[in-house]
């Protein structure tokens, strides 16, 4: 093996996995699903009706047997998309309780649990099924394509600063799973509206966790979508996602 004598140069500029977070109706699918119209993205829908309202290309998921099926076809017809955007996490934490429930009952101790939600054993044993069936479904959706981005809810969660508790707005996944999503993705963004602007904000501070590995979006506030008098929207997704 030779050894390195020379720095490299970057390999990549834009985040191959995006997490944008916001409130409910903050306009995270809208902007999105402009990337599907645009560019040959796929959205795929977990929340029943959250993209009725937005042209797009997009298929709907409501257990993890559609999301399997889709997954094979997008493999066998040699991953079509440029990039996946899954609408939400939040929900696709529901989507694995099934699946969480029978890793643990492929164990020794659960070969006799009749139950079908961990969160309900002991000492909260039953977590870390919950990030193992998780992180399995996305990885796999993941193998779909080259790029991600991954819509969730928000969460206000206290926690303590410097001696003091603060409130904290973050990805809306329960305990370690949050964490873990948003220490794997390359860009973390909350979504908010201002006015006519839809805008993306990759600036941590001490209510909002965020933040970005790519130089164009590390502490940037971007707005990604703008609309005029007449309702008519451009977007800025080139901002994002640089040429």
């Amino acid at each position: 093996m030779d050894l390195p004598t020379k720095p490299r140069k970057v390999l990549r500029d834009n985040p191959k996995e995006l997490v944008i977070f916001g409130k409910p109706k903050c306009g995270k699918t809208t902007i999105t699903s402009h990337l599907t119209l645009e560019g040959d993205w796929l959205l795929l829908e977990l929340e029943d009706g959250g993209a009725d309202y937005v042209e797009a290309t997009t298929l709907f998921a409501k257990s993890l047997s559609d999301i399997k099926e889709i997954g094979s076809t997008i493999l066998n017809k040699d991953k079509p998309y440029s990039g996946i955007i899954v609408d939400t996490v939040t929900k696709l934490e529901e989507l694995i309780m099934p699946h969480a429930a029978g890793l643990y009952k492929r164990t020794p101790m659960g070969v006799n649990w009749k139950g079908d939600d961990v969160r309900t054993l002991p000492k909260g044993s039953g977590y870390l099924y919950m990030r193992q069936a998780f992180f399995e479904v996305l990885d796999y959706i993941r193998s779909w394509s080259d790029n991600i981005i991954l819509l969730g809810h928000l969460s206000d969660k206290m926690i303590e600063k410097k001696g003091e508790e603060v409130s904290a707005k973050e990805l809306d996944l329960t305990g370690k799973i949050s964490s873990l999503t948003c220490a794997r993705a390359d860009a973390i963004a909350y979504c908010y509206r201002k006015d006519n602007q839809t805008i993306l904000n990759f600036k941590s501070s001490e209510d909002v966790i965020c933040g970005a590995r790519s130089k164009h979006l590390k502490g940037q506030e971007i707005v990604v979508a703008e609309s005029d008098e007449k309702g008519n929207i451009t977007y800025n997704w080139d901002k994002v996602y640089l040429k």
